[in-house]
């Protein structure tokens, strides 16, 4: 398994899913967001390059991929570095993700 890296950004995503679910559908949904997120990060730990490459193609980012986070509409979206995976956003998918991807591209480009 590659070693993950999650940005302040991706820990912060995680946070207001929590939230977000806590308030919306309660303590079970929102453990249950938190438990899927884990999830989708073992997988993307084991098998990397199932993630797919369209956004990175959109962005003209290498080595840019995307994951759905199971049954919960998010993507989480991570970067393959030589040595780890570089996992910077968990966004909703009812997110304007393109705009969203625009304004971190700066981010994505340097090493976490």
């Amino acid at each position: 398994m590659i070693n993950l890296v999650l940005r302040q950004t991706a820990e912060r995503d995680i946070e207001g899913g929590f939230d977000y679910y806590l308030n919306s559908a309660g303590g079970r949904v929102a453990e249950a967001f938190v438990l899927a997120v884990k999830a989708t990060l073992a997988h993307i730990g084991k098998l990397p390059r199932t993630g797919s490459t369209r956004y990175g193609e959109l962005f003209d980012t290498p080595g840019l991929r995307s994951w759905l986070g199971g049954k919960f509409p998010y993507i989480l979206f991570y970067i393959e570095r030589e040595r780890y995976l570089d996992v910077f956003r968990i966004l909703r998918q009812r997110t304007d993700i393109p705009a969203q991807l625009q304004a971190d591209l700066p981010d994505m480009e340097r090493e976490a």
